[in-house]
């Protein structure tokens, strides 16, 4: 089948992470926990770079990342509850929090600080993983050997653009995002300067083929806090007030300037957080950066990632 084309652009083994069992807020606990799937490609003792998504993506993403690395590189790449090929459960907490958690759990059961070169880990994130992914780093400093930030924000900002505050409408919303999947249809369509491929559209759309598989693209979207008093906003704040933890580990922005959602505003705020940066600003690529200009970012990225592994040896040597 035609749909199927996109499997050859993801050649991966599938791997699951069992959660125990959590509950949202006035409800049960999901029985018996919950799968969340992650790749795990490369040598088991070389340098981990763990891959964060965001919404409505998945691991399919990086994609190009994992095919250019694995084969000197440990790429840990999960899927987060609800998204790619994990579970979608129904009573579970769709929220910033519930994420962090899980990459903190999944990270700590797949890469103990033992089994990793000195349980450094070089974090990836992008849109929602930049919030997940700050929030674990901020959490585990000391587990942080270098951050790759790609258009995303850790900060609250009630900036929110219109056509995404018209998914976040009472009734109306569900009906766009789960029941006619436009949220993550335009994702496919408004998010690159370069029109992507019939394949790689039916790879991002490829877990998202009903009304069931898109509770977490809505949730997420549900998640967004226009309002100080929000959950995630709050998480968001004190996510924000941890990132001077960071203020000494190497960091590398990588950023779509045509991005209509974490447009350049975004940008300086990273720059604001973390003055000492590397930055690529790619002025032809848009939200999906690693679809615009994937050999640039990737470029790039090993540059950066063969410094750190150039300093750590140094100071091994020291």
């Amino acid at each position: 089948m035609a749909n199927d084309a996109w499997r050859a652009l993801y050649p991966f083994a599938s791997r699951f992470h069992v959660h125990a069992p959590r509950a949202a807020p006035g409800r049960p606990a999901v029985p018996g926990g919950v799968r969340q799937h992650y790749l795990d490609e490369g040598p088991p003792d070389a340098p981990p770079v763990v891959m964060v998504h965001g919404n409505p993506t998945w691991s399919f993403f990086f994609r190009g990342l994992i095919a250019a690395w694995r084969g000197s590189r440990r790429c840990l790449v999960p899927d987060h509850v609800g998204c790619g090929f994990s579970d979608r459960p129904k009573r579970y907490p769709y929220t910033l929090a519930a994420h962090v958690d899980n990459l903190d759990a999944w990270l700590e059961s797949v890469l103990p600080p033992a089994t990793a070169p000195g349980g450094r880990i070089r974090l990836l994130a992008h849109d929602w993983g930049g919030a997940i992914g700050m929030g674990y780093a901020t959490r585990r400093p000391e587990r942080i050997a270098g951050l790759m930030i790609t258009n995303s924000a850790a900060w609250p900002d009630m900036a929110v653009p219109a056509r995404i505050r018209l998914c976040r409408l009472p009734v109306l919303g569900a009906a766009l995002v789960r029941g006619l999947n436009l949220f993550a249809r335009a994702a496919t369509r408004m998010t690159t300067r370069r029109p992507l491929s019939p394949p790689i559209r039916a790879g991002y759309l490829a877990p998202y083929g009903n009304w069931a598989s898109r509770e977490a693209v809505l949730r997420f979207v549900q998640d967004i806090p226009l309002s100080p008093r929000a959950p995630s906003a709050r998480e968001l704040s004190a996510i924000n007030g941890r990132l001077a933890l960071l203020a000494a580990k190497p960091v590398f922005i990588a950023w779509g300037m045509r991005d209509w959602c974490f447009t350049p505003h975004y940008l300086d705020g990273w720059r604001e957080r973390f003055p000492g940066a590397q930055v690529l600003e790619l002025p032809a690529a848009a939200h999906y950066l690693l679809e615009d200009e994937g050999p640039a970012c990737e470029e790039a990225m090993r540059r950066f990632l063969s410094s750190i592994d150039d300093a750590r040896q140094g100071l091994v040597r020291k």
